[in-house]
């Protein structure tokens, strides 16, 4: 009977031992599942954004235009800007002339004319019976306002010039209008023949072409030419000793007609994606006023240590009249488009993944690498003709997820 209920201990004893382990397994296994689900539910991810990613590289460059100069060496005393710097000049347009050997006592003349003449208006009430007076007067007055507190010396010359041809007019219309026998009509009369006299003892310069006036001449008109740019060397270049983005200043003896509509910038440089450009290749620059634009590589000339690439823009062709030699930046490829992190990507049998968490679940899509830097890549989905070609059913197609912008994805 003793021996029958030890038994029956020991019996009940085992089952509590094998009840107590099972629970601890159970647990443990509870445990581990739960803690897989924390550490896959505190992964680090990456929300798909739109972005781009570009190659860029700095240069130096030189810029070459199609210009023609105007002078005439035997005239160096100096000029009177007609057109003023940065405006368009039309073919045979008179650009400037030279001062006269008798300007100074001519225009002292002129002036003295003008002040008489002014005197005898005001202190005898004459009347002209011209409306167009009391407007080019208007017009004196407004430019001679717009001069105070101005120091640029180009724009006074410039309300000068206007204010002299506005007193011209006005002299030529009170001629015009006063009695035969007044004095102030033979005053009138002999402003004209001052200036007739003043045009006629001085040299003009017309333009040859339509372009822009400059008169920022630096002597490398005639040497960087674009009719043929293979005499272009580094050497050449680097001979000029220009110093980067300095202006040109402003020649009182020398204008030009330049090209405004095109220019072309020469770029010595040796960089691996330099040295796999072609002729024909567009880009895009980016200028020091920070403006992109594009440019079509034209010409490139192979050196010993590298190349000169020519590369011709249409556009802020304006914006570099004042400079020879800049410093930009060669935008030489950029995409734009879904941004993800090279951390996100899954690469599987020559194919590409990422993958997106929602609602707890995690799906593993197919996604099209465009372009790629050392941390970003950009992607897009495939399209259907795309994914026929890699051999996916009607079905798998019509059921394939996409990525989309704001999508949390994975990081590994």
């Amino acid at each position: 009977m003793k021996n029958k209920k030890t038994k029956k201990t020991k019996k009940n004893s085992n089952n509590i031992s094998f009840l107590i382990v099972t629970i601890v397994i159970i647990t443990v296994i509870i445990v581990i599942i739960n803690s897989t689900k924390l550490l896959g539910s505190t992964s680090e991810v990456y929300v798909v954004s739109n972005g781009s990613l570009s190659y860029e590289e700095s240069a130096e460059g030189y810029i070459i235009r199609d210009e023609v100069v105007l002078s005439n060496d035997e005239y160096q005393n100096g000029m009177i800007k007609v057109v003023p710097d940065g405006e368009r000049a039309s073919k045979s347009e008179m650009v400037f002339r030279y001062y006269s050997s008798n300007e100074d006592n001519i225009l002292k003349q002129i002036a003295e004319l003008d002040e008489e003449m002014n005197e005898i208006i005001e202190t005898t009430g004459v009347s002209l019976g011209s409306s167009d007076i009391p407007s080019l007067e208007k017009q004196i007055e407004t430019t001679i306002d717009s001069m105070y507190n101005l120091n640029y010396l180009q724009k006074i010359q410039e309300n000068k010039n206007k204010i002299e041809t506005y007193i011209s007019k006005k002299t030529q219309i009170t001629e015009s209008l006063s009695p035969e026998d007044s004095y102030l009509k033979q005053l009138a009369e002999k402003r004209v023949n001052l200036e007739k006299e003043l045009e006629n003892e001085s040299e003009k310069m017309y333009s040859p072409i339509a372009g822009m006036v400059s008169y920022r001449v630096d002597g490398l008109e005639d040497i960087l030419k674009v009719n043929d740019f293979d005499y272009l060397t580094t050497e050449l270049l680097s001979n000029f000793d220009l110093k980067v983005g300095a202006v040109v200043p402003l020649s009182n003896e020398k204008g030009k007609i330049v090209d405004n509509f095109k220019c072309y910038i020469a770029a010595p440089i040796n960089t691996e994606k330099s040295l796999s450009a072609n002729v024909g290749d567009t880009v895009s620059l980016r200028l020091s006023n920070l403006d992109e634009v594009d440019a079509e590589i034209i010409k490139i000339i192979e050196e010993d240590n590298g190349r000169i690439i020519v590369f011709e823009i249409t556009s802020d062709v304006d914006s570099l009249l004042e400079y020879r030699k800049i410093s930009f930046d060669i935008i030489w490829w950029k995409y734009s488009g879904l941004k993800v992190s090279n951390s996100s990507l899954i690469e599987e049998y020559d194919k590409t993944y990422v993958e997106r968490r929602k609602a707890g679940y995690t799906d593993k899509i197919l996604v099209k690498v465009l372009r790629q830097n050392d941390t970003y890549s950009i992607v897009i989905n495939y399209d259907e003709d795309e994914l026929k070609e890699l051999g996916y059913s009607e079905d798998e197609i019509s059921s394939m997820l996409k990525i989309k912008l704001y999508d949390e994805i994975l990081l590994h």
